[in-house]
């Protein structure tokens, strides 16, 4: 299917001002595509679960919710997108990537008004002030590692966000000390050109 940018442009612009009904509209379009590319990267084991449609259904929804807001003019890029946060979502136990995202909204308290745009234009005739700017940035880390390897994205947030030490991190993951460090110090360059990447508009499901 090609790309439809001003339909999801749109349905995105709606849903970010508190259109319900927006959500609807992208999990009808999009969802069972999504279903179909995040089945074929998950394992055996995942694609067993008997309630899996249903999960994807709320996984969408609270990405949706959760994640840092975005808008795009691309469909595809918009169902890349998703597929690579409900895979997350799927793979974490215990649905902790959920619990996270969730914290991590309620923690920054970015304003509501603050959105990434995915494909802006090549010029910008306006500066964003240092608060905007500060504020488009931790959007686009939180963006950027729902692309990152689960080991990379769980010592970050575990490093980052909640404070924990090496021997804390350690201890959780079942790793040494200096595992844990020298995986955390690993991630960071990893992340930076996640970010790089989305921002040059070259990160697809595949990745």
């Amino acid at each position: 299917m090609s790309d439809q940018p001003s339909e999801t442009m749109n349905l995105l612009l709606r849903w970010h001002s508190g259109d319900r009904s927006a959500i609807d509209q992208l999990i009808a379009r999009d969802l069972p595509w999504i279903q179909q590319q995040v089945r074929k990267r998950l394992g055996p084991a995942l694609r067993m679960r008997g309630d899996t449609e249903d999960y994807m259904q709320d996984a969408m929804i609270e990405a949706l919710k959760y994640c840092p807001r975005f808008v795009s003019r691309s469909q595809s890029r918009f169902r890349n997108i998703m597929a690579r946060i409900i895979e997350n979502v799927l793979r974490d136990k215990n649905r902790w990537h959920q619990a996270r995202r969730r914290a991590m909204s309620k923690e920054r308290r970015i304003p509501s008004d603050s959105v990434i745009d995915l494909d802006p234009p090549n010029e910008s005739v306006t500066r964003p002030s240092e608060g905007a700017q500060q504020n488009e940035r931790e959007l686009w880390v939180r963006l950027a590692l729902e692309f990152l390897r689960p080991d990379d994205r769980k010592v970050i947030l575990m490093r980052q966000w909640e404070s924990k030490s090496f021997a804390e991190i350690a201890e959780e993951l079942g790793i040494t000390a200096e595992t844990a460090r020298m995986r955390f110090h690993r991630s960071l360059p990893r992340l930076g050109r996640k970010i790089m990447e989305l921002r040059a508009n070259r990160t697809a499901a595949s990745d």
